[in-house]
């Protein structure tokens, strides 16, 4: 009890403040999402994500490098696809030269050793935006799930080291790790979004790979008939131990600050890593208060990415991945 104990002296200076620090951040927490673009020379800012980039194949590889030389091991990958080439079958994304097919060669010809991960899910190839094939008026689950696995199988062909299903439809990480392993693509890794909500967060990623759902006729308008609804909590649970289940290996929490608590939940629940998605609305919100001098943005970036990892975030996919090592 006071004054016996005084919690004040282990915050006394910096460096005692540094050997009592429970939770820290290091390079090998991140992974880096990058953003494709066909053509040459293109190094394309994204309007609502400044100082974030689409990028062609051939300056890509100046940018792995990059990366790596920063101790970034870890990418996600995701491909605007050109509009001609979107159709309601995702038909693009199982061409083996497509343009996902060809970022996986070309980040592993540039770094070998770096980790691909890749974005599994419809809406970037669809006329509609969404992340599956439009029947009827709705999202066609089990339709869905074999094209996830093929495009899967697909990205592992290319090279990729884990495929990432974003799309949150029921039974595909089986249908996934199934053919994974019919095909003997044993070692391939899937990390599944889990607990990926219907969050408002998401509009400058859309932006970036223009793959916001359409306002059409007999095309639902929103994606909340796959994505969770915000207000719950059990059901992240569920759906994190069915996926476990089903062969997931890695799982994610998707978005990151207002979905803490189903971090920590999820970590008390499954056995296997936890992935954070902070995503792109999280990034644009800091930018612009920072832009405007109202938030000091290193300092606000690393408490933010630091409450990631301390509410059990096993690695956070993060825009600010560059940033935040540099500064660490």
């Amino acid at each position: 009890m006071y004054p016996l104990r005084r919690n004040r002296r282990l915050r006394t200076n910096a460096s005692i403040r540094g050997l009592v620090r429970e939770t820290m951040l290091s390079p090998n927490d991140f992974i880096v999402p990058l953003f494709i673009t066909e053509g040459s020379g293109v190094k394309d800012e994204i309007a609502s994500m400044p100082n974030y980039y689409r990028y062609s194949l051939d300056l890509l590889k100046a940018e792995v490098k990059s990366l790596w030389d920063l101790g970034l091991r870890s990418v996600l990958l995701f491909v605007k696809v050109p509009n001609n080439l979107k159709d309601n079958a995702g038909t693009e994304a199982l061409n083996p030269n497509g343009l996902m097919q060809r970022a996986i060669k070309t980040v592993k010809d540039t770094c070998p050793d770096m980790v691909v991960m890749t974005d599994v899910a419809l809406d970037p190839y669809s006329i509609f935006g969404h992340d599956g094939v439009v029947g009827d008026g709705q999202i066609i689950n089990d339709d869905t799930n074999a094209i996830l696995a093929e495009m899967s199988l697909s990205h592992a062909k290319a090279g990729a080291d884990i495929v990432a299903p974003s799309d949150m439809m029921d039974g595909r990480i089986f249908e996934i790790r199934s053919l994974l392993e019919d095909e003997g693509f044993h070692n391939t890794g899937i990390m599944s979004y889990s607990a990926k909500y219907a969050s408002a967060f998401y509009g400058p990623f859309r932006d970036a790979l223009a793959s916001a759902p359409v306002d059409v006729k007999d095309v639902p308008k929103d994606k909340q008939s796959y994505q969770m609804d915000p207000a719950n909590r059990d059901e992240a649970i569920k759906e994190t131990i069915m996926d476990v289940q089903e062969g997931a290996d890695i799982v994610m929490v998707k978005p990151g600050l207002c979905y803490l608590d189903i971090v920590r939940d999820v970590k008390e629940a499954v056995d296997v890593p936890v992935a954070v998605y902070q995503v792109s609305g999280e990034y644009a919100m800091l930018k612009a208060a920072a832009e405007k001098g109202w938030l000091d943005h290193d300092a606000v970036m690393l408490e933010q990415l630091v409450s990631i990892k301390r509410a059990g975030a096993t690695m956070i996919a993060s825009y600010f991945a560059k940033d935040a090592v540099k500064l660490l």
